[in-house]
C-alpha cells in the first residue's frame, strides 16, 4: 500500500509557520523624549523699539557710529526693519541688531531711518576704531623732489650816514664906499616917472 506524503508536508509546514509567528518578539513602543525647557522660536518680526528705513535707496550698516572711522558691514533696503538696541551719545547714530556680523550688531545713520520709540534707547559707547593695517610714510627722496630748496641770502648791511654839516655864513657887515643900492633904485624910479610925465604932456 502506498502512502501520500503531501498532507504530511503541509502539516509540517503549518506547524513551522505557527512556531515562527509566536516566537517573534512584539515591537516595543519607543516614546520620543520631550524637551524639558522652552524651545526658542525664530521669528523675523523685531521686538521692542525698531527702526525702519525711510531713505528712498539702500543705506549702509556700519561697525560704528561714523561714516569716516568705521567701515560698512552690510546694507538695509528701503522699508526694511530691525531691532533698535541703543543710540550714540550725540543721538546721530542708532545701534541695531544685524545678523551675520561679529556681535550681531551694527550702526545706521539716524536721519535715514524712522524710530518707533526713542525714549527707551540707552546710550551706547562707540566701539574702538579699527587700527589701519599700514601707517603711511613719506619717502624723503620723493618729497625733496617736490619741495624747493631755498638758499639763504645775506641781507646788505646798514651803514649809518655821516653827521650832517650845516654851513655857516659870516656876516659881511655894512658896505663902506660906493653908492647904496637903495639910492640907485630910487633914482631909476624918479627918472622913469619923469619920462612918463614928459610923454604925457607931449601927447596933449
Amino acid at each position: 500500500m502506498r502512502y501520500s506524503f503531501k498532507p504530511v508536508l503541509w502539516i509540517i509546514f503549518l506547524i513551522g509557520l505557527l512556531i515562527l509567528i509566536f516566537n517573534v518578539p512584539a515591537a516595543q513602543k519607543v516614546a520620543a523624549q520631550q524637551p524639558t525647557g522652552s524651545v526658542p522660536t525664530v521669528t523675523s518680526t523685531p521686538t521692542g523699539p525698531t527702526i525702519k528705513v525711510t531713505y528712498p535707496e539702500q543705506i549702509n550698516v556700519r561697525s560704528g557710529p561714523s561714516s569716516f572711522l568705521y567701515a560698512p558691514i552690510g546694507v538695509l533696503l528701503t522699508g526694511e526693519t530691525a531691532s533698535a538696541l541703543g543710540r550714540s551719545p550725540g543721538g546721530d547714530w542708532i545701534q541695531i541688531h544685524y545678523d551675520g556680523v561679529p556681535g550681531n550688531v551694527g550702526w545706521v545713520y539716524a536721519p535715514l531711518v524712522g524710530l518707533s520709540a526713542n525714549s527707551g534707547l540707552p546710550i551706547v559707547e562707540p566701539p574702538p576704531t579699527p587700527t589701519p593695517a599700514t601707517t603711511p610714510t613719506i619717502d624723503p627722496t620723493l618729497a625733496a623732489a617736490f619741495i624747493p630748496q631755498l638758499t639763504a641770502t645775506r641781507l646788505p648791511t646798514f651803514t649809518p650816514p655821516g653827521p650832517l654839516v650845516i654851513p655857516t655864513y659870516e656876516n659881511a657887515g655894512p658896505r663902506t664906499g660906493g653908492i647904496p643900492l637903495g639910492l640907485v633904485i630910487s633914482l631909476l624910479v624918479l627918472v622913469g616917472g619923469f619920462g612918463s610925465l614928459i610923454s604925457f604932456l607931449r601927447g596933449r
